[in-house]
């Protein structure tokens, strides 16, 4: 009887639970709020019910209903209810400026953050290098010149006289000598003010002085008298040395920045000039030898540029436009071109040790000359001499009025002799190997005058200065990538720069003190730098190969390079001189017409 009585009010409950599920809406918790799910054990003892270990293991979902009751019997019988937070606990981040320094006044020390601030920092430098076309270049230029202007404003107007003030490069000498004496002017007032002291009063050789009597008279002397008894006097009183009324005082200048300030911006600046990062021509070059240790291209005075293809020569007009096949060597190859400094004979250097020149108006060959072992991978002219040097590591003097192979024999280098240039002025040769060696010899002298052995690498790029007596330049290979100025009347290094690649060639500019340089591993590209600072004026890309050979036009504005991607371009990196007049621009026209060296 109990155990009926019991069944039937467990059926009951659970019959009256499922009509309560039936008809009871379901709570929805906030949407705030997150309830953590409960243990197994908890839920069973707030149901008060006991489970065994079959129905513990199922996956019956639970009640929503009851979880709800349970959760409120739990809170009224005093118990927390734990609460997973909503989000993540807020913390106050720091302000983070962009690429620019601005300056702010809330606890920061204007002072030291200006003198911590590296260069690169200031407005003068470009947030990120943007690609720029040739047409946009000048501009470009003048708004670097601008921001440097203004970073120099900035710092002389904040500042004062606190941190030293770099001289602006653009300025001329008188004015920044000017302006770096009175940059420190301190008549200019300050805000807020300091404590004054004795100190740091301003002289009085500065600032407007006040004499001790009245400036001014305001009334008649006949019937006013001063505090002392005295009638003023009818006209202003001189002090001993006058009043000092400067003009120039910031204390009477109508403008928002300083007397100095205004002075570097109305100082007169020199134009920039422009260089066009494209090249206006590019010419094929099939089979152009991708060899360091040759020299195949050349520019002659005739407007000829010679190009050593192969086992062929072929020569390009530069005022026509027109191609010339010149020679086929048939069973040899060619491994130096260079042209006769005045007339249009060309010497050829061979695979085989051969010298050959050729009469390029007539397209005849006149003669070959003999001596070397070895390939011919660096020719030289200085008026009827002409120096050749080989892989047999041997240089031979020639004169070509003479039916002698040779008139010296030079032996120095212990390696191939990969370059040479004559200082026709000096009677000075230059001459580099692979040996990391560059020699000077004087006129024909068979003993070199200087031996430089601080390069490090093979010394191909050779060039000396049409301006400067006894300066040479040298650049070495991929294990050096620097280029050094000599003085050959004191055998002394006068400056060195590292370009971080493989200097290749390098040629003076003949209208400007600049020099162009060629550059192998790794950026293959073409620099022009300004001398003697040796700042870049422009930096050329576009070879996809070492840029091996390079020539200049005879007029000094073209430089042509070549490279063993197999093309020729041709770059304009100088203006012409003003005594030359106005010409050149024509040739660019005329070179439209021919796109292949053969």
């Amino acid at each position: 009887m109990r155990e009926t009585t019991l069944e039937s009010q467990i059926t009951s409950s659970i019959t009256s639970k499922t009509m309560e599920n039936s008809h009871t809406p379901t709570v929805v918790s906030p949407a705030d709020t997150r309830t953590p799910p409960l243990a197994t054990n908890k839920r069973n003892q707030l149901n008060g019910q006991t489970t065994n270990g079959a129905e513990r293991a199922g996956s019956e979902p639970v009640d929503p209903t009851a979880l709800s009751k349970a959760l409120k019997n739990m809170e009224d019988a005093g118990r927390v209810r734990e609460r997973t937070p909503g989000a993540s606990p807020s913390r106050k981040r720091q302000r983070v400026y962009g690429d620019r320094f601005i300056p702010n006044r809330e606890g920061q020390d204007l002072q030291a953050s200006f003198s911590l601030l590296h260069d690169d920092g200031s407005p003068a430098t470009p947030s990120k290098a943007k690609k720029r076309t040739p047409h946009g270049e000048l501009h470009f230029q003048k708004t670097e010149e601008a921001n440097r202007t203004f970073s120099t404003l900035l710092r002389s107007e904040l500042f004062d006289n606190t941190i030293p003030q770099p001289a602006p490069p653009t300025l001329s000498p008188d004015l920044t000598s000017t302006h770096s004496t009175t940059i420190n002017d301190p008549s200019r007032s300050r805000t807020p003010p300091t404590n004054v002291s004795s100190s740091s009063l301003p002289p009085a050789s500065l600032t407007p002085s006040t004499p001790h009597k009245n400036l001014f008279t305001y009334m008649s002397p006949r019937h006013h008298t001063n505090i002392s008894g005295h009638p003023t006097p009818s006209r202003t009183p001189q002090s001993r040395h006058g009043p000092n009324l400067n003009a120039r005082s910031d204390l009477y200048s109508l403008s928002p920045v300083r007397f100095d300030s205004q002075r570097l911006l109305l100082s007169p600046r020199k134009a920039p000039r422009a260089v066009s990062k494209v090249p206006f021509k590019v010419l094929d070059a099939p089979d152009l030898a991708d060899d360091f240790y040759l020299n195949l291209v050349d520019w002659g005075n005739s407007g000829l540029l010679g190009v050593g293809l192969g086992s062929c020569v072929y020569m390009w007009n530069s005022s026509s436009g027109r191609v010339t096949k010149l020679c086929d060597l048939q069973d040899d190859t060619v491994t130096s071109v260079s042209w006769i400094q005045r007339g249009t004979h060309v010497s050829i250097g061979t695979n085989k040790g051969l010298v050959q020149i050729w009469d390029a108006e007539k397209q005849r060959r006149l003669r070959t000359m003999t001596g070397h072992t070895a390939r011919v991978g660096a020719l030289a002219w200085n008026d009827h001499i002409l120096t050749s040097g080989s892989r047999d590591r041997l240089i031979f003097h020639r004169d070509v009025r003479q039916a002698d192979q040779y008139l010296r024999k030079l032996v120095g280098h212990k390696q191939e002799v990969c370059g040479l240039r004559w200082n026709t002025e000096d009677g000075q040769l230059a001459s580099g190997g692979n040996d990391n060696k560059l020699m000077v010899w004087d006129k024909l002298s068979e003993t070199p005058l200087y031996k430089f052995s601080e390069h490090t690498a093979a010394v191909k790029a050779i060039a000396w200065s049409p301006h400067q007596r006894h300066l040479l330049a040298s650049g070495g290979g991929t294990a050096d990538r620097r280029i050094k100025f000599w003085s050959t009347s004191t055998g002394s290094c006068v400056q060195e720069l590292d370009t971080g690649s493989q200097v290749c060639n390098l040629a003076w500019s003949k209208n400007s003190n600049e020099i162009v340089s060629t550059h192998g591993y790794s950026q293959n590209q073409i620099v022009v730098w300004k001398y003697p600072s040796m700042t870049q004026v422009a930096s050329l890309t576009g070879h996809t190969y070492r840029v091996l050979y390079l020539a200049m036009s005879p007029d000094g504005q073209t430089v042509v390079t070549g490279a063993g991607d197999e093309t020729l371009r041709f770059w304009k990196c100088f203006s012409k001189r003003e005594r030359d007049g106005v010409g050149g621009d024509g040739a660019g026209t005329k070179m439209e017409r021919w796109s292949e060296i053969r």
